[in-house]
Formats: C-alpha cells, sequence, structure tokens
C-alpha cells in the first residue's frame, strides 16, 4: 500500500510530484480540521504531558544550495508540565545567510475554535555569549509567548528558515528525526530538488516505504507515516547505535574532497608566519633539543596562552583569522588555534594540516556536507602517522586528545586542496590507568597513619588537571589534603601535600598526602575489632537489579560505559598490631566480554594486603546478550567487602 494513503484523511489532493508551498496564509496540502479531530482522550495517555498530533517538515533545495525548510507541528496539550513546555516558543536562525519567517502560531481548542492566533509577545535578539567560552555569532533567538496554553488546548505553529546564501555553494544538509520524546500521530517529511540534482539520502532504521514523484523539472521525495510510538524507556549501558530512532537525512552530491578544496580557498594565505610571530615562536622553542619537544611547547603555548574566543560572524565561522591577528589579540577558537600551530609546526619544517570534524561526534561519512563539521584540530605527519592534538583542550597533554574525540570521523585538509578522510585513532584501556596506592599502619587503639598516592595517565587524568590548573594557596592546600584524606577515612588528617602544576602538561598527574589520627576501628566485642575499609564497591547489587530489570532489552548495549575504556589498580597495605589476625573475605575474578575484575585479600604475618584492578573494552553487543552483562556484573557486586573482622 502506498504511504501516501496513510495520510489520505488529512491531505488535501495536491500532486505528489509538487512539494507544497507553505505561506502564512496556510499550508494547501493538509487539512487542518482533520489534524484536530486526531484530538486524543488523555486517559489514554496518562504518563504524558502532550502528544504530536501532526510533526511535518518541508524541505526545498537548489543545485546552488539555496533552499527552504518548513516546519509544523500540531500538539495536544495533556497536563500543566505540557503547557509550561509549550507556553513559550524559542526560534534561530543565522542572519548572514538565513531569513526566519513565522507562518503562524495558534492556540486552539480541539474543535478548532481559536482562543489566540498569535504570540501575545514577541521578542528577537542576539544569541547570548557564554563568559567562560564566549561565542559572538550572528545567530538570533527569536522568542515567543503564547496566551491561553493550558491542558486540553492545541498548540499549532508553523516557521519557515530561507537559506539565501548557502556557506558553500552546492552543499546543503538536513535530517530528519521520525521518532521523538513523546507519541506522534502523524509524521511526513518532503524533500523538493531539482530532477537533475541526486541528493545522498540516509535513512536509518526506516521501515516504511518512500514515496518518489518527478515532474516540472523537479523531484520530490516523501516519507509518511502514522502513529508513531515515542522510544522504549532509557535502559542502563544504552548504545547510541541502535534500531529504535527512526530518522532521514538528506544531503547534497558533494564529496568530501569537495569540502576540502573549498576550505583550503577558503584558508589559503592565512598560515603565513610574519616577523613578530617568528620572535615569539623562537621564544618558545629556546629550551627544546629535540622536534617533538619543540612541538611539545608550541602546543602548550598555543593551547593554554590564547584565550578561547569566537568570532563567528558570516563566514568568519569557517574562515580562520590570520596567525598575526590571533598573536595580536591573545584569543581565538578552534580554526584560529589549530591554524595558528599548523603555521607553527610548518615553520619548524613540520608537515602540518587542519582537521575538521563535530565537537559531539557523530559525523556520518556518506553524506558529505560542511554542515557536519563545527571543530578544527590538527595534525603533524610523524614516523608511523600523523599526531592528532586538539588546541582547545588546554589540559590535554601532547600525543592526546579529549575522550569524545578518539575515534571519529574527521577531514584532513592538504594545502593543495587534497582531502583525506581520516579516523582519529582510538586510544587502549591500558593508556587510561587509574593507580591509588595507601601504604600504613594501624595503632592497637585503632588509628591509621599512612600515605595515599595516587596517578592518572590519559583520559583519566584530565579531571584532575583542570582542578589543579590554577594557583593554590596554603589554606586551601590544608582543604585539599583534609579532603583527599578523609575520602579514605572519615574524621583523618591531611599534610605533606605534594601536588603537581596541572598547567605543565609533561608533568606526571600524580599527588601525595600524609594521613594522619585517621580512626579506622569500630569496637566489635569478644576481643574482635572492625576496621572500616576505605573501598567502594564498583556496582552495587541493587544496580545490577535494575540492569536485570530490563529484560527482554531493547537497546543495544555499549560495551564502553560497562568499566569504559580505562584501567584502573588498587593497592592497600596496612601493617597491623602484632597478633592481630583479620578475617578475610572472599577475592573475586571475573573476565568476559566486557572486561576483567580482580580482587583479592590476604595477609601475611602482620601486613594486610587488598587489591582491586581490572579494564574495560569497547564495542557494541546486541540487545539478547544483556543476560552476560548481568552475570559480569553481579560477580562484581560480590565484592562488597567494607568491613574486615580483625582478632586481637
Amino acid at each position: 500500500m502506498r504511504i501516501a494513503m496513510i495520510l489520505l484523511p488529512l491531505l488535501a489532493s495536491t500532486a505528489l510530484a509538487q512539494a507544497p508551498v507553505v505561506t502564512p496564509a496556510g499550508d494547501p496540502s493538509v487539512r487542518a480540521d482533520t489534524i484536530y479531530r486526531l484530538a486524543v482522550n488523555p486517559a489514554d495517555y496518562p504518563d504524558e504531558p502532550y502528544v504530536y498530533l501532526l510533526d511535518d517538515g518541508v524541505v526545498r533545495f537548489e543545485a546552488d544550495g539555496r533552499g527552504t525548510r518548513t516546519f509544523r507541528q500540531v500538539v495536544q496539550i495533556l497536563s500543566q508540565q505540557g503547557a509550561e513546555r509549550w507556553g513559550e516558543q524559542v526560534f534561530s536562525y543565522s542572519s548572514s545567510h538565513e531569513k526566519l519567517t513565522i507562518n503562524w502560531i495558534r492556540v486552539l481548542n480541539p474543535d478548532g475554535s481559536v482562543i489566540s492566533d498569535k504570540p501575545t509577545h514577541e521578542q528577537e535578539s542576539d544569541s547570548p555569549a557564554s563568559l567562560d567560552a564566549p561565542v559572538y555569532s550572528d545567530v538570533k533567538i527569536h522568542r515567543a509567548t503564547l496566551g491561553g496554553v493550558a491542558p486540553g488546548v492545541l498548540v499549532d505553529y508553523s516557521y519557515t528558515v530561507e537559506t539565501t546564501k548557502p556557506v558553500m555553494p552546492g552543499d546543503f544538509y538536513t535530517a530528519w528525526s521520525v521518532t521523538n520524546a513523546q507519541p506522534t500521530l502523524r509524521s511526513r517529511f518532503i524533500v523538493d530538488v531539482p530532477a537533475s540534482l541526486t541528493p545522498r539520502i540516509r535513512e536509518r532504521n526506516v521501515r516504511f516505504p518512500r514515496v518518489t514523484s518527478e515532474a516540472h523539472g523537479r523531484r520530490v521525495y516523501e516519507w509518511a507515516t502514522a502513529d508513531v510510538p515515542k522510544p522504549p524507556a532509557a535502559e542502563p549501558f544504552a548504545a547510541d547505535s541502535n534500531d529504535v530512532d527512526v530518522g532521514v537525512a538528506v544531503g547534497s552530491p558533494e564529496r568530501w574532497s569537495d569540502i576540502a578544496r573549498w576550505y583550503a580557498g577558503l584558508s589559503q594565505g592565512r598560515d603565513a608566519v610574519t616577523a613578530e610571530l617568528d620572535a615569539r615562536l623562537a621564544d618558545v622553542v629556546k629550551g627544546a633539543t629535540t622536534g617533538v619537544d619543540s612541538l611539545r611547547a608550541v602546543h602548550r603555548w598555543v593551547a593554554q596562552d590564547f584565550r578561547y574566543v569566537s568570532i563567528a560572524l558570516g563566514i568568519a565561522g569557517y574562515q580562520p583569522r590570520p596567525p598575526a591577528a590571533v598573536l595580536e589579540t591573545r584569543y581565538g577558537d578552534c580554526k584560529d588555534k589549530a591554524t595558528l600551530f599548523v603555521a607553527l609546526a610548518r615553520r619548524m619544517g613540520f608537515h602540518a594540516f587542519p582537521v575538521l570534524l563535530s565537537a559531539e561526534g557523530g559525523v556520518d561519512s556518506t553524506l558529505p556536507s560542511v554542515e557536519q563539521f563545527d571543530h578544527m584540530i590538527a595534525a603533524v605527519e610523524r614516523p608511523g602517522g600523523y599526531r592528532y592534538v586538539d588546541l582547545t583542550a588546554d589540559d590535554v597533554p601532547w600525543g592526546q586528545l579529549p575522550g569524545g574525540e578518539y575515534g571519529d570521523f574527521a577531514l584532513l585538509v592538504h594545502p593543495d586542496g587534497h582531502g583525506e578522510e581520516v579516523r582519529l585513532p582510538m586510544d587502549s584501556a591500558g593508556a587510561n590507568l587509574a593507580t591509588d596506592s595507601l601504604v600504613g599502619s594501624l595503632s592497637a587503639d585503632g588509628i591509621f597513619t599512612g600515605q595515599l598516592i595516587r596517578t592518572r595517565t590519559g583520559r583519566t587524568q584530565v579531571p584532575l588537571r583542570d582542578a589543579l590548573s590554577r594557583n593554590i594557596g596554603p589554606s586551601e592546600r590544608q582543604e585539599i589534603a583534609r579532603s583527599f584524606a578523609n575520602e579514605e577515612f572519615d574524621g583523618a588528617d591531611g599534610d605533606s601535600l605534594q601536588l603537581f602544576d596541572g598547567r605543565d602538561l609533561n608533568a606526571p598527574a600524580r599527588i601525595a598526602v600524609v594521613i594522619r589520627n585517621a580512626p579506622a576501628l569500630t569496637p566489635g566485642g569478644g576481643g574482635a575489632s572492625i576496621l572500616r575499609l576505605p573501598l567502594r564497591p564498583l556496582f552495587s547489587s541493587g544496580q545490577v537489579d535494575d540492569l536485570a530489570s530490563h529484560v527482554p532489552r531493547r537497546y543495544p548495549i555499549d560495551m564502553a560505559q560497562v568499566l569504559g575504556p580505562e584501567a584502573f589498580d588498587q593497592l592497600y597495605l596496612i601493617t597491623l598490631p602484632p597478633g592481630w589476625r583479620a578475617r578475610l573475605p572472599d577475592g573475586v575474578r571475573v573476565s568476559g566480554a566486557y572486561g576483567e575484575y580482580v580482587s583479592s585479600y590476604t595477609q601475611d604475618g602482620r601486613l594486610l594486603r587488598l587489591e582491586r584492578s581490572g579494564h574495560g573494552v569497547r564495542g557494541i553487543q546486541p540487545p539478547d546478550r544483556v543476560a552476560d552483562l548481568v552475570g559480569f556484573l553481579r560477580a562484581i557486586s560480590r565484592d562488597d567487602a567494607r568491613f574486615i573482622i580483625l582478632e586481637h
């Protein structure tokens, strides 16, 4: 059955080969009164704040990248929470190359009678710039306050964003989600392009037919369906790649090589090193003894000594500023800092390149479009391959990337316009190691004295570096020492604190503190005491029970969320008073598809030794493998030794 038949009760008779032209006068292809008759009985949706009666998108592209995107939603409010959500509407657009038209915003009764035919108040303003990471852009924010929004009413609105000047000529991209956070009774998405142009189309979990028609020099693609449920409830360790969300993405027929050539032309001549910059470079690398040392020095300088500020107005959102301008202002955004680093690396004789990617990841490599990129890093050619570096991550050492960028798709751009499609390298669990060592002794009156040492490598060091990337005074040092000591034993004192400079990217991420006066024992009676262990269970039985309650499972399992792509090693050595013996719990050893976990509890003479270690893995497991995960975590949760009985 043709999918258009599903929407027959609500669509007016229009030629299939003609996309509707939606204006403030209305949508000629949709009978509004029929849509309103879809209003549901709130008793049938007791847990929903609202439902979508209609979710509609009509997109028109031209071969040069110009076009319009018109979206309409008819929402039925079911609760006060829904009224709060839909009482205010916010629209955004880029004023340098887009135009916004609010076709209509109405509040109605389900019978179609109008409560309010326009917003009670509207206001347009610039997008606010954050003080922490300022971004000055040409994005405009249009706000509208609606009157009469309450449970039982409908909100019907439509708006159009026209692209008057594409960022890259011939480039366009749009994505449509059939699945929404709330139930959707009718969903329709139409894409209208010239018949001479064949767009790239990526369908995700679409199990209803697409209707394609052609007439009058245009080709129209239509996706329409009815009664779309909202996604199932969230499940622990759910992967992003799943068969639950349904959607469509459409892009221009451009290739990644076209985008690389466009960016190379945009940045041509903007990597020049002036005499002043050359002099600063010599000063930055004067202590370096090798080429890698020079790269490390330049990386630290650009990453840490230039503030992040983005002036993304018009084409400046894509075109980098010249290095001389970045030096003069001492600020820049990702593309400015990456371009400065690339220019300096080339000046030193290295082959360095800008690399385009998405800050959030998830670039679809099958749909080339500059609109999928919003971030830039740099690459340096080294023996064995490229070394990538993100100049906006000022707490990530040379040779490493922020955790979210590993494995992402990216486009490396050569000066001649040649582009390389690359996957950023993955880090291993062993490269991200968190080590904790606690060594000390216990007195007969139950007081522990010892030293805690923590070291971090890879991505595990970033939070610690970030916390220590500032000046720390004497009083704050005392508070930090006390805090670390109390994490191990409540009520303990901490002194002799050893920290590292978080901004020194060559310094190992290591801290140490001496723990004194730590009350570690509770009387147990019968010539015994109870030692409170400074250990925390990785997973509680409650967490495992929650995981088991989601069986059968719908979402695939993201294995990296279980133990992370990280490793840990914990060692606790406690010297007991003479003649004391510990009743030791059993250790745990479990390994499998999700990683490995090992714990042991031993006593050798007076020395009590507690050890825990493990590591996670990456990958995706199908939902039907959840039983393996439950068993893995159940075994780990049994290692819940929070106390040990010590016999005097």
